[in-house]
């Protein structure tokens, strides 16, 4: 890619709860096994919310995590975007409470639903706000509470999901090589009701029945979601190593949405990238949707693996059926 990145990752941060819910805690509350469990997803132990904890709660410590790393504070920051689907309340956005959290400026604050791709949807969008000038420091969060929107006696879903934030803040490039390279943002609406809410919104209000169905609670087809995601996010990576004029062998890490470890071991043998260059942590915290690849990708910078000026390949595919990557330079 010709000339310099015009945004780079400045600091990155990251929260997961204290409490862990391991596969043999589960094995008594619905039917299901350690090694089932295991041998299907490569989860181990995920963690879960205290009462009383929300979204921006979580998303408050990552955020604060990420200024600090980058050497800034919330008065530095030009925009927030946050990657959700279990924010705080319906109304307003998560980003409103996490920016008052923070004590920042009346700046712009809102969330992205892009699922599991939510994180990269709002690095990309981030990005083009760096590129066009219209601002400077940008703070992208990822987080997701999943554990109050799940139905405990699905053992299909509940198995499968944690709670956790991540963050990065965005800031201009100087220069010297380091930044997004390029992002790739999709969607296939075909698959929208493959994995969902159903009851909550304007079409399906939650009522006395719906709640009773767990209509309100995440339901999932996953043979859809399995035999796109493998082929969506070989392809989505393919992408953004051709729009930044890079081979897969040049890439130094993957630092991939964390749905399940077989998913991700197809992808590695497409993408002819060795799986020991994934940065992968599913086992210690599941599927944390929005907040996966900026816990994953924190884990990676802070204890050395990922280094300045290696090249990072993000992907990710969730609800809508979205999906994502970027590219880029840290």
């Amino acid at each position: 890619m010709e000339g310099a990145p015009k945004s780079r990752i400045a600091g990155t941060g990251a929260y997961v709860p204290e409490q862990v819910l391991s596969n043999l805690d589960l094995e008594k509350l619905v039917d299901t096994s350690d090694a089932w469990i295991q041998e299907r997803t490569g989860i181990r132990e995920r963690r879960v919310a205290a009462p009383g904890q929300a979204s921006s709660d979580m998303a408050l410590i990552a955020a604060q995590r990420a200024l600090e790393a980058a050497g800034m504070s919330a008065a530095d920051l030009d925009m927030i975007i946050v990657g959700t689907i279990s924010p705080d309340m319906r109304l307003p956005a998560c980003a409103a409470f996490l920016q008052q959290k923070l004590g920042a400026k009346q700046i712009p604050a809102f969330d992205i639903a892009a699922a599991c791709a939510g994180f990269v949807y709002s690095m990309s969008i981030g990005d083009q706000f760096i590129r066009s000038g219209a601002c400077k420091n940008v703070l992208v969060v990822g987080v997701e509470l999943l554990s109050r929107v799940l139905n405990w006696k699905d053992r299909t879903t509940c198995v499968l999901f944690g709670d956790g934030a991540g963050a990065a803040v965005l800031t201009p490039a100087s220069g010297d090589g380091r930044g997004v390279l390029s992002t790739k943002l999709y969607t296939d609406s075909s698959l929208a009701e493959s994995l969902c809410i159903p009851a909550g919104g304007s079409k399906e209000p939650i009522n006395a029945e719906s709640m009773e169905n767990a209509r309100d609670k995440v339901h999932m087809i996953g043979g859809d979601i399995f035999k796109v995601a493998v082929k969506n996010l070989t392809s989505a990576s393919r992408e953004a190593l051709e729009a930044a004029g890079l081979q897969a062998s040049e890439i130094d890490w993957v630092v991939p949405h964390q749905a399940n470890h077989r998913i991700l071991s197809q992808v590695a043998q497409r993408l002819a990238i060795p799986l020991d260059r994934f940065v992968l942590n599913i086992e210690r915290y599941g599927n944390t949707s929005s907040a996966s690849i900026p816990i994953a990708l924190d884990e990676a910078v802070r204890d050395g693996r990922i280094a300045p000026g290696q090249s990072v390949l993000m992907c990710a595919l969730g609800a809508g059926i979205s999906w994502a990557s970027a590219l880029v330079r840290m």
